[in-house]
């Protein structure tokens, strides 16, 4: 690949969750269910909406792509091209959820929000997105 096309990896994680995809779903697909286990928003499952997330930068904007309920969930986050995607899968009354951030630049490009190079903000939101799993996960799985 060469430079000017070279892109920073997805960040992905997978996880199988103790709880039905209808809970999974609504923890993933509504604005009170993002905001227990993520940042507070103003979301709605409708293609098209416009809506922000509350970040510790500031308000992110961002617009809802595809909506599958209860399978399918994939939003544009912030203005450098990142895609957000959820992908929910019934197994054995349990759910597999994917998580896909995607949408990166160039490891070297320069990300203006933050002043540092793709490659490191995509690393750092690489271990958010570990913990926020975790709390996600944990949020599911109360009965």
């Amino acid at each position: 690949m060469s430079e000017s096309t070279e892109r920073a990896k997805d960040i992905r994680y997978e996880e199988v969750i103790d709880a039905p995809i209808e809970k999974v779903w609504n923890l993933a697909a509504t604005a009170e269910g993002i905001s227990s286990w993520f940042m507070p928003n103003d979301f709605e499952p409708h293609v098209g909406h416009e809506f922000h997330i509350q970040s510790p930068f500031g308000p992110s904007p961002c617009k809802v792509l595809l909506v599958e309920p209860p399978n399918k969930l994939s939003f544009a986050w912030d203005q450098f091209g990142w895609v957000v995607t959820f992908e929910l899968k019934e197994e054995e009354g349990k759910t597999h959820f994917t998580l896909t951030h995607s949408g990166w630049g160039h490891p070297d490009a320069i990300l203006p929000k933050a002043q540092q190079k793709v490659s490191a903000v995509r690393d750092n939101m690489s271990g958010g997105w570990a913990k926020i799993m975790q709390t996600f996960k944990d949020t599911a799985e109360k009965k």
